[in-house]
């Protein structure tokens, strides 16, 4: 039953301002608009940039959808507005796009900053949880951005903010627990890079001989992926396995991470013996069987396993590496049993 009323809602708040904008093409196609397309353009306008987001703005007051999903509906807007109308009668738009448009853009950047640096105040205050970048953004994100675009966004700032914006070393807790020193995967995104950036100026150097355009797009698309698994290898090092508040936080950079409580974990050994992979059992890193592992997690029930751009896989038992494996054994074992 409250499935179905939820389903009406959520039909009643996004089927309204579809609604209008529907209209609002369905007039720039009538005959009456091309017997007064000066006017009538002012009214789309004021309606596609206005009251479209008035209206879903009016519609989820007393939800509890984030108020700053009217964004959307607002970008939604500009670009049907530039796509509908004709190129002459862009003036209004064009000054809602010079002089609206920035201040909304960097209300949304405020908006983001301050909730991180409100987030970073609330972890010094209170030293019980580590703060983590990429966890504080991704929950500042799902309050101002559509669910479905969040993963992929926050991965790509993510992917800048640990390659080129965070250098400073940070002391490890006694809770916290680094797996790349003795892992082998440090160094193969290294020779990964290497290889790239060789193969990169090579094929520049070739291409550019047939077609300077098509050489220095493909030497973009290598720059970026070089950029991204340098991004990758450096959310490694500040990314640290924790175990917080009767919850074990497992993660892999910014490409895999898990949160287990405590109490679902049936058994914990160390173990490095060659496990099959497969539905139930999984690897903690992405590269699967290119890593090895010398810790074995044994759950009572399924959980989830959530990899880059928010892809999600269910497992039951997990194999992973630690750099201090015993410690880390050892301090699961001491929660469990203070737990019990």
């Amino acid at each position: 039953m409250n499935k179905t009323i939820n389903i009406q809602k959520n039909l009643i708040i996004f089927g309204i301002p579809l609604l209008i904008i529907g209209i609002m093409v369905f007039i720039t196609k009538s005959n009456i608009f091309s017997t007064n397309p000066s006017t009538l353009s002012i009214g789309i306008t004021f309606d596609l940039l206005l009251t479209v987001p008035l209206v879903y703005l009016l519609l989820i007051r007393k939800t509890n959808i984030p108020k700053t999903t009217v964004v959307p509906f607002l970008i939604v807007g500009i670009i049907i507005c530039s796509l509908i109308l004709p190129t002459e009668n862009h003036y209004y738009l064009n000054l809602f796009k010079t002089w609206v448009l920035p201040i909304v853009e960097l209300s949304i950047l405020f908006f983001v900053i301050f909730n991180i640096r409100k987030a970073i105040k609330r972890y010094k205050l209170n030293k019980t949880e580590s703060f983590d970048f990429f966890t504080t953004l991704k929950s500042t994100c799902y309050e101002i951005l559509p669910k479905g675009a969040v993963i992929p966004i926050v991965t790509e700032i993510a992917v800048f903010y640990y390659g080129f914006v965070h250098w400073k070393k940070r002391k490890l807790k006694d809770n916290e627990f680094t797996y790349h020193k003795d892992s082998g995967t440090v160094p193969l995104l290294i020779a990964i890079i290497l290889i790239i950036t060789i193969e990169t100026i090579t094929l520049h150097i070739l291409l550019a001989k047939w077609n300077t355009a098509v050489a220095w797009i493909l030497t973009f698309f290598s720059i970026y992926s070089g950029i991204q698994i340098f991004g990758f290898l450096k959310s490694m090092l500040k990314r640290p396995i924790s175990i917080e508040n009767n919850k074990l936080f497992l993660r892999y950079g910014i490409m895999n991470e898990t949160t287990i409580d405590l109490a679902d974990i049936d058994s914990i050994k160390i173990s490095s013996k060659d496990i099959e992979l497969n539905t139930e059992t999984r690897k903690l890193s992405f590269l699967g069987e290119l890593e090895s592992h010398n810790i074995i997690i044994k759950l009572k029930e399924e959980n989830v396993l959530i990899g880059l751009y928010g892809i999600k896989r269910t497992y039951k038992n997990l194999a992973l590496h630690v750099d201090n494996k015993i410690e880390f054994k050892n301090r699961i074992n001491n929660a469990l049993q203070q737990w019990l």
